[in-house]
């Protein structure tokens, strides 16, 4: 069967950066071990599948899937699916208004809210279907440090330290002293069972204050050797869990807050990604996670 596909560059408004998206169209009669072979072809961090609905209000139903495994939810995935999706189907509408596109997948059903600015990328955003939740202890700093080849001075910073949170995919999240650390810190994989193997899916989230651009609040790398994703250039599930970091080390006051974080540099792929906090009586009460992507590419497989 001759099925439609789409690359798409997302969390940025410029072709070749971003964070790189296949969407598999239609398709209807792929089983998860097919799907997992054409992601692997794709060999890119994610390969979303469109289904249609298992509610007719909703739009489609996505499975998401990295070279080695299929997740529940991934951020990048949503973000390029929904605006995909829009541009396709709905573009004179997109122009005039902002759509909702709501996609079913197995964290949720996210509402995906599509917005086009003439002379800019689309953009979208969503509320989390899950707010984060702390997932366990993390592993020393010395263990850490030994996993991303650090010194274990180069862990930690105002008060932050190493943890663990998921809004839906677990991740460790590492506060690191300087973008310098940031910058020389590469997976050590004889260390890093020791250091995140208490994880499923070992994945590292490495964040500073220190940013390449002064209105951006953080600077990020991700690396998920474990999901055969060595390092990605934008990681909106982690981003998401993230809120659970704010709010751990330095809680915001109540109301609305908006901070974006800065990834993918060191892989000449730079990513922009939007983080929104509704904070009410001292508790997170809802997050969003938003940003831009462009089309780049478009052809058929023959599977």
């Amino acid at each position: 069967m001759r099925r439609k596909f789409y690359t798409l560059d997302v969390f940025t408004e410029e072709a070749l950066s971003g964070n790189p998206l296949a969407v598999v169209r239609d398709a209807q009669g792929l089983d998860a071990t097919r799907m997992q072979k054409i992601a692997r072809e794709f060999n890119l961090s994610e390969t979303v599948f469109l289904f249609p609905p298992r509610d007719p209000a909703n739009t489609a139903r996505l499975r998401i899937f990295t070279p080695t495994r299929e997740l529940p939810f991934a951020g990048h995935p949503t973000v390029g699916a929904a605006i995909l999706i829009a541009e396709m189907d709905a573009p004179e509408l997109l122009a005039r208004e902002d759509l909702q596109v709501v996609l079913e997948e197995e964290v949720g059903d996210i509402c995906c809210t599509v917005r086009h600015v003439k002379g800019r990328a689309p953009r979208a955003s969503f509320t989390l279907p899950r707010l984060p939740q702390k997932a366990g202890e993390a592993s020393s700093a010395a263990k850490i440090a030994a996993a991303l080849g650090l010194d274990v001075e180069d862990i930690g910073f105002e008060g932050h330290e190493p943890c663990l949170y998921s809004a839906g995919n677990p991740f460790a999240f590492v506060p690191l002293a300087s973008r310098d650390a940031v910058a020389r810190a590469w997976p050590n994989l004889s260390a890093w069972g020791e250091a995140f193997g208490q994880m499923e899916r070992p994945a590292a989230f490495l964040y500073c204050r220190e940013t390449v651009k002064p209105a951006h609040a953080f600077h990020a790398r991700m690396f998920a050797p474990g999901l055969g994703v060595t390092e990605d250039p934008a990681t909106g599930s982690a981003v998401a869990a993230f809120a659970g970091v704010i709010m751990a080390f330095e809680p915001p006051a109540d109301g609305s807050h908006g901070f974006t974080i800065e990834q993918g540099f060191e892989m000449g792929r730079p990513s922009l990604i939007t983080l929104g906090l509704e904070v009410e009586g001292g508790v997170l009460i809802e997050a969003s996670i938003g940003g831009c992507a462009v089309i780049v590419q478009q052809g058929t497989i023959d599977l």
